[in-house]
């Protein structure tokens, strides 16, 4: 449900001077260069492969399994990180991705992205992000190592087949659970990737979207001349290595600078923002210790002891509160500013996603930091080397929850401001800047208080 019809001006964002990292030549080099990322690529799937093996034929329980540690423990929480450092870069070294470009170079129809996909691949990916995360409570995939691994070879046996049959990297825009989640967490991340108004203007190439006779075009189906955001750019090198008239330019930024300026606002991409932060309290909940205790009462509320039943009703309450949250929020600034509720909701909801990714980090942060060792002693196994009695954690627990309140500290900073500059940038000529920006930001104030309240209690282990 995209807003480029709205009837109010699109913000446009002031041109400033930005420094381009692609000026200093060795950075330049390396990017340009006919082996970057492959010599990445190679090193990543073969971690992945070995994952893989051990998720299915390694040892049955999790805290012995190193797939599960490289894949939960550490990579997990890593990778939310990386989002914000580098953008959707993970995704160009994705083994997935790899595999998908593998696939195609070979067997490969290149065809048409179906519109299907065009119009409600991000609906699919709201859903599959929902479904994964509801499976994972209800089956056990994490404390299963056979089920993480059948996860991850249903996922490829879908990256196969949509590399076999369509052109580009149509898995990781249009059908990944995890290129949604990475798209929304790079509009706030530090670096950005754009093109040269001024040399794009008298281009008449077009190489960096359909490559050349040595360059593939872009794998993402974005042409920088019009990218407005960095949600489905890869940072694969691909226009830098095909543009001839080396327009492309490579810019650190503030952080959610890119949420301040969102031209063509989508209800579904807003949507899946508030959804991730539902899906962070359904996280944070049951790893409770009290979680045991809140299950019982809901059991006899219910009059049930099915976990299927209880944990699902637990995970529809947990989705449906932020949601419905930001449109009371949505509602409320429609009093002040007199657009529709959607529109509000789709346009204010990105201002959610800094707190969304503080909250995504400080949870994850407990099982790197708390559990972080046994990467190193479950590889260690490999080798037939046993280390179960030492202790898992780097830190102490007391460490980490310090860390969780900064972080969520400076994700409600980062909301907050977030919705004053969308709000500033939209209706400051109209005098309603103030209006349309306070109910959501008492919203970051209340979800970021519900966060540190959950990060107060002790959590359990996830090895």
């Amino acid at each position: 449900m995209s807003l480029a019809k709205m009837p109010d001006q699109h913000p446009q964002r002031p041109e400033t001077p930005r420094k381009n990292l692609l000026e200093n030549k060795a950075l330049k080099a390396i990017l340009k260069s006919r082996w970057f990322p492959g010599i990445i690529q190679i090193p990543v799937l073969l971690v992945f492969t070995l994952i893989v093996f051990e998720l299915v034929a390694g040892p049955s329980a999790a805290h012995d399994n190193f797939g599960t540690a490289g894949t939960w423990v550490l990579w997990w929480p890593i990778i939310p990180i990386a989002f914000v450092l580098l953008g959707r870069f993970w995704c160009a070294i994705c083994p997935f991705g790899t595999v998908s470009d593998w696939v195609q170079k070979f067997v490969g129809n290149n065809r048409p992205v179906p519109k299907f996909l065009r119009k409600y691949g991000i609906w699919i990916i709201d859903l599959t992000f929902i479904l994964i995360t509801w499976s994972d409570h209800t089956f056990g995939v994490v404390e299963n190592p056979r089920g993480s691994g059948f996860l991850l070879l249903l996922i490829t046996t879908g990256v196969i087949a949509s590399g076999a049959f369509f052109e580009r990297r149509i898995w990781c825009r249009y059908l990944c659970f995890l290129g949604g989640l990475s798209g929304n967490y790079s509009r706030s991340g530090a670096l950005e990737l754009h093109a040269t108004p001024e040399k794009c203007a008298k281009c008449t190439t077009q190489s960096c979207y359909k490559g050349n006779g040595k360059q593939a075009g872009c794998p993402m189906f974005v042409f920088p001349r019009t990218m407005d955001s960095m949600a489905s750019c890869n940072l694969c090198t691909n226009c830098i290595k095909a543009c001839p008239n080396d327009s492309i330019q490579l810019s650190p930024r503030i952080p959610t600078q890119g949420l301040w300026f969102i031209r063509k606002p989508k209800f579904e991409e807003s949507f899946l923002a508030i959804v991730i932060m539902g899906i962070v309290f359904v996280q944070n909940i049951t790893m409770l210790q009290v979680w045991e205790e809140i299950l019982k009462k809901l059991e006899n509320f219910v009059g049930t002891t099915n976990y299927f039943v209880t944990f699902t009703i637990t995970f529809i309450i947990a989705m449906a509160l932020p949601v419905l949250a930001l449109f009371a929020s949505s509602y409320a600034s429609k009093l002040a500013n007199k657009r529709s509720t959607i529109e509000n909701f789709a346009r204010f909801g990105y201002a959610l996603i800094p707190l969304d990714l503080a909250g995504h980090i400080a949870h994850n942060l407990f099982h790197l930091l708390a559990e972080g060792k046994s990467v190193i002693f479950t590889f260690m196994g490999l080798f037939g080397m046993q280390m179960h009695e030492q202790s898992t954690a780097f830190v102490s627990d007391s460490t980490i929850q310090i860390l969780q309140f900064v972080l969520i500290a400076l994700g409600t900073f980062g909301s907050i401001y977030t919705a004053y500059k969308i709000s500033k940038n939209n209706f400051n000529a109209e005098g309603k800047t103030l209006g349309s920006f306070m109910p959501f930001a008492v919203l970051s104030l209340v979800l970021a208080v519900i966060n540190i309240y959950l990060f107060m209690l002790p959590m359990a282990m996830r090895m």
